[in-house]
């Protein structure tokens, strides 16, 4: 199995994946992957495609991120991941599909708009 790339993106997250046989090492930006998330929701977040297949420890991850916050960089990465196994064998498509990791999720921040404090809200309104 040759290495294989995919992109996963989140908010404004965007990770590139490259995944290839091997015994479970997975790299993000030079780091490991318990060292850049720390937390334990996190690291299920990256390793869900992995463990809906049952597949854990049987790829090599390596993943450039850059932008957003750390919980869209984590879901950019799954986003990755899961397209570069899909990718790799098409067949486990509909398991991924199922369980929403092959969902791109597409909501970002609204712009703020001229004339007022933020995207929604307004300065205060004095009647008199």
């Amino acid at each position: 199995m040759e290495i294989i790339n995919a992109l996963g993106r989140r908010k404004t997250a965007v990770a590139r994946v490259y995944v290839k046989a091997g015994k479970g090492a997975f790299i993000i930006n030079g780091k490991d992957a318990k060292e850049y998330f720390p937390t334990s929701l996190l690291q299920d977040t990256i390793r869900r495609p992995f463990n809906v297949l049952e597949v854990d420890g049987k790829y090599d991850v390596k993943v450039n991120v850059a932008g957003g916050g750390i919980t869209g960089q984590a879901e950019a990465v799954s986003l990755g991941v899961a397209r570069a196994l899909v990718k790799e064998d098409e067949t486990v498509k509909p398991a991924l599909k199922k369980v929403g990791l092959m969902t791109r999720d597409p909501r970002m921040v609204e712009r703020k708009k001229f004339g007022q404090k933020k995207a929604r809200k307004k300065f205060q309104f004095s009647k008199r």
